[in-house]
């Protein structure tokens, strides 16, 4: 019933255009446990309200069958600024088709009147002991994509087999029910909440328990600079500086307000490091701030850059500042609790291709950390159960810009980690400190931890997976390589096949996956690294580590040996000639 996606359909139907429309009607976008994303136009491969709705009907029918009090609890639904003029699809719009959805079956729905961040729908689950949430975002993809995210009861993202269910369910109700269109139902019905304020209110309130310093912050010199990248984030980091007693960092006029044309950057992605960071670095250079904190358009990644004195910025990379963050949020903790009993019961998580820092910090300091799979469902839900045993989890991460700072958000949260980064720079200022200098006293403690990640573009599953099988049979038959160029391999995990050497019985510890490709190389060197597909973008990555122990290593030596592992494993097992793979454009 939306017009404009009805007259681009009868358009390619004049024009004879069959390509786009088995583009369009191929096949159906798959529901997976990161739930949907796929760009915004006509055809059940893209998000519209079409999809939308058949969407919802078929996630209702799954919560129906799994809570029987689902009429009393409900669900939360919130959704950022992305907008698709030409099919008239837009996150507001799919957020209030959803919610239709759940009024017209008796279900209360707790529907944001504005954009907010990803995290604040986990956030609200939990506050308001929801049955599920959904989140109408497409984080920092391309502005055309949008996606649909969704969260369990337990506040953490959906795993396996949830998603199956659900994509079961989506298939037995695709027809839309009598009301599915009449949006117009949600005003004035007993059903619908706006919970805007009271969970702004409340979130701010249980983030300043977070708040170590605020003395210290009260009188900072420290001056910062936010971007929110045309995104949701600026109002919401504003009120998190007010929470911490910090004066508000300068706000990039050009990307503050949201524009779902992200008219100043390629990609919106804090990611992407300089290129999406330069106006903020001009006016931190124009207002003499030295620290930037960039949010991606949905504020539940963080990116931090700081001046150097050689005039340079730097950008941190994510395990750069995983490494910051899991230190300070740990050494906060050890200040206010000095009963070292309680070590046993700290936790902290990182996913398996993230740099191995906090390992080493625990293995060090007495508490436990764990990895998980990559992506923060697994984080979550493995927080989650440690929280029901009683276990305290002060921190998790991913390479990827992502860090859950405060476990009342079981996801990563980009608002608290910028504020939380705020405070740490501006208390090391009091000690004379920069975050480049304590990261360097980190790994000067700890042990040198340095990374290297990128990837290939490849459009093609039957390449990838040519690629990722050759190396299972690498000389003749089910042999993985036993060196990469001059490196020798010491070991291999194959999380797609699930077998791992370094086991006695060669079997993986990490649950495995058939339909996505990651194996593990560590190398004789003190290297590991690994090659996955990427869940969201037609993407080959790669991460790789060198972990030296602590003591005196020289990191411009580590760095080398590094990057020759690097141009080895790009050679020998990329092969991007041999596949016709693109490399990341610098």
């Amino acid at each position: 019933q939306n017009p404009l996606t009805l007259e681009s359909v009868k358009q390619l139907i004049a024009d004879g255009n069959k390509e786009e429309l088995q583009k369009c009607f191929g096949a159906r976008m798959e529901f997976g446990t990161a739930g949907l994303r796929a760009a915004m136009g006509a055809g059940i491969s893209h998000m519209n309200d079409l999809t939308i709705i058949q969407t919802t009907q078929g996630f209702c029918r799954y919560l129906e069958k799994q809570f029987s009090d689902l009429k009393q609890r409900g669900v939360v639904i919130s959704f950022d600024a992305r907008a698709h003029p030409p099919s008239g699809g837009n996150s507001r719009r799919f957020a209030r088709l959803a919610a239709t959805t759940f009024i017209t079956q008796g279900i209360p729905v707790y529907l944001f009147s504005d954009i907010t961040p990803t995290p604040f729908v986990p956030y609200t689950v939990l506050h308001l002991k929801l049955c599920a949430g959904i989140m109408i975002t497409a984080s920092h993809n391309p502005k055309q994509d949008n996606g649909y995210k969704v969260y369990w009861d337990n506040g953490a993202q959906i795993t396996s087999p949830h998603d199956k269910g659900i994509s079961q369910a989506i298939e037995e109700n695709l027809e839309p029910w009598p009301q599915a269109w009449d949006d117009s139902l949600l005003h004035g019905s007993p059903l619908l909440h706006d919970p805007s304020a009271s969970i702004s209110k409340s979130y701010f309130e249980d983030l300043k328990k977070y708040c170590f310093h605020r003395s210290v912050n009260r009188e900072t010199k420290v001056k910062f600079v936010h971007t929110s990248v045309h995104g949701v984030g600026h109002n919401f980091v504003q009120s998190a500086f007010k929470a911490f007693d910090l004066a508000p960092p300068e706000a990039v006029p050009e990307q503050k307000d949201p524009d779902p044309e992200f008219p100043t950057v390629k990609y919106p992605n804090p990611e992407e490091g300089k290129g999406v960071l330069t106006l903020s670095f001009a006016l931190a250079d124009k207002t003499k701030a030295k620290i930037v904190l960039a949010n991606d358009p949905d504020a539940d990644r963080l990116a931090v850059a700081e001046k150097q004195d050689s005039g340079e910025w730097r950008v941190f990379s994510g395990n750069e500042l995983g490494a910051l963050l899991g230190w300070w949020l740990f050494t906060s903790w050890k200040e206010k609790n000095q009963d070292h009993s309680a070590l046993k019961d700290i936790y902290m998580l990182s996913s398996t291709v993230s740099s191995k820092i906090l390992r080493a910090i625990a293995l060090k300091e007495g508490f436990h950390f764990e990895e998980t799979l990559t992506g923060f469902k697994w984080m979550g839900n493995r927080a989650r159960q440690l929280i029901d045993q009683g276990k305290n989890v002060l921190f998790a991460f991913e390479e990827a810009i992502g860090y859950m700072c405060c476990p009342f958000v079981l996801d990563k949260d980009g608002v608290s980690a910028a504020v939380i980064s705020a405070e740490l720079a501006s208390y090391l200022a009091t000690k004379n400190l920069t975050l480049s200098q304590q990261l360097k006293a980190i790994y000067v403690e700890y042990g040198y931890h340095i990374t290297k990640a990128s990837y290939f573009i490849c459009h093609d599953q039957g390449t990838i997976k040519k690629l990722f099988e050759n190396l299972r049979n690498y000389d003749g038959k089910n042999n993985y390589p036993k060196t990469c160029g001059r490196f020798a391999i010491s070991g291999i995990r194959d999380l797609t096949t699930g077998y791992d050497d370094s086991q006695p019985d060669k079997k993986a510890i990490l649950p495995t996956s058939k339909s996505s490709q990651m194996i593990t190389f560590t190398f004789a060197n003190g290297g590991v690294a690994s090659m996955r597909t990427s869940g969201t973008e037609p993407k080959i990555k790669y991460y790789s580590e060198l972990c030296a122990p602590p003591g005196n290593s020289d990191p411009e030596q580590l760095k080398k040996e590094l990057n020759e592992l690097v141009s080895a494993i790009e050679e020998h097992f990329f092969q991007p000639q041999k596949y016709n793979l693109q490399p990341k454009a610098e």
